[in-house]
């Protein structure tokens, strides 16, 4: 009976009294292939725009043990060259799993896939590494499932993973608590934020003069602090416009704190409070809350003043400070018109305002 392969590895099977004298031959290239398949490896160059089918032998050499071996049967496979285009790179048709390195340069896909399967492959992210094993017609990558960590709670009394939590993707769960470092590029939760333990506990941007910036679906987040607070600095987000005050002007609370024109008015103005042009302020505020805002008008010859306020386009009468609202502005000057909005129910505001001249 002739020699025969296994289906995996290809390794020679010997008939009984075959190959006399070159037997052992035989054998030390059944050996080479066991010992490429455990621990070898293989640079694999897929340069080009062409599908790649890698070499596969039998394990059969009959005169030299030494013969190099295929590129199939080792455990690790880096693959390098530029890429022209998508392609795939084919295995054998049966069960392997390899270590696997897509080392290649160019914006182009690499599918690696068993041979008569390319739609049942794995695209290998280049510049990763990565875990693939195939049952002979589907080839899947052990570590997908890798890239975002979703947990319930994440608790430790000292720093997870040695230092901190890390992630280069996004990292979300129910519950964060920590004593030590929690740490990564997004973050999220869906009930408590943040819990973090300690004398001093920071949440701190690694980069220079960075924003650490709270939002929800769009609209400028706020930080509640239950308790006493200690504040270092604080800045208003002002902004400073060439505007003339006229007509309507609307004053979007989540784009300033304060609102400068500086060129001479041209007409009375009504100042629509709203939190933008897409958001209600009645939607960012909550019953009991209130939000403190300035406007900086400029004057010229005419004295020119503010004459209605709107909350979310709808009108309110303020309670201007001294008792009454306003009847004229000051010429040549700049008047500061302070508003302090309280939400008293659902769309219900009272606003508390005063003009100053500045001059």
């Amino acid at each position: 009976m002739p020699s025969s392969f296994t289906s995996r590895l290809k390794l020679e099977r010997q008939a009984s009294g075959e190959n006399s004298g070159t037997w052992g031959n035989l054998v030390n290239y059944v050996l080479n292939r066991v010992d490429a398949s455990v621990s070898g490896f293989q640079a694999v160059n897929v340069a080009g725009s062409a599908n790649v089918t890698l070499t596969s032998n039998n394990s059969t050499s009959n005169t030299d043990d030494s013969t190099t071996d295929d590129q199939v049967h080792n455990a690790t496979l880096e693959f390098t060259g530029a890429l022209g285009a998508a392609i795939h790179v084919f295995t054998d048709a049966v069960e392997q799993n390899y270590t696997v390195f897509n080392n290649t340069t160019g914006s182009y896909n690499l599918t690696f896939a068993n041979t008569g399967h390319a739609a049942n492959g794995v695209v290998l992210k280049q510049g990763a590494k990565t875990l693939v094993y195939t049952d002979g017609s589907s080839v899947t990558d052990v570590m997908a499932d890798l890239g975002d960590v979703t947990v319930t709670s994440v608790t430790s009394s000292g720093n997870v993973a040695a230092t901190n939590v890390v992630a280069t993707a996004a990292v979300s769960g129910t519950s964060f608590t920590g004593t030590a470092n929690v740490s990564g590029t997004n973050i999220n939760a869906t009930a408590n934020t943040m819990s973090i333990a300690g004398s001093a506990p920071n949440v701190a941007a690694t980069t220079a003069n960075a924003d650490l910036l709270l939002s929800t679906n769009g609209v400028a987040g706020r930080v509640t602090f239950n308790g006493g607070g200690k504040i270092q600095q604080i800045a208003e987000k002002a902004t400073v416009s060439a505007t003339a005050a006229t007509g309507t002007v609307n004053f979007d609370v989540t784009t300033q704190a304060v609102l400068y024109y500086t060129t001479n008015a041209s007409g009375n103005w009504t100042l629509n409070i709203r939190g933008d042009g897409s958001n209600a302020l009645n939607a960012i505020m909550d019953t009991g809350e209130s939000i403190t805002i300035v406007h900086l008008v400029t004057n010229g010859g005419s004295a020119y003043y503010n004459s209605a306020v709107q909350v979310d386009g709808s009108g309110v009468t303020p309670e201007w400070q001294g008792g009454s609202a306003p009847s004229a502005g000051n010429t040549s000057s700049v008047d500061v018109y302070t508003y302090t909005v309280f939400k008293t129910g659902d769309a219900a505001f009272t606003v508390f305002a005063a003009q100053t001249q500045f001059a």
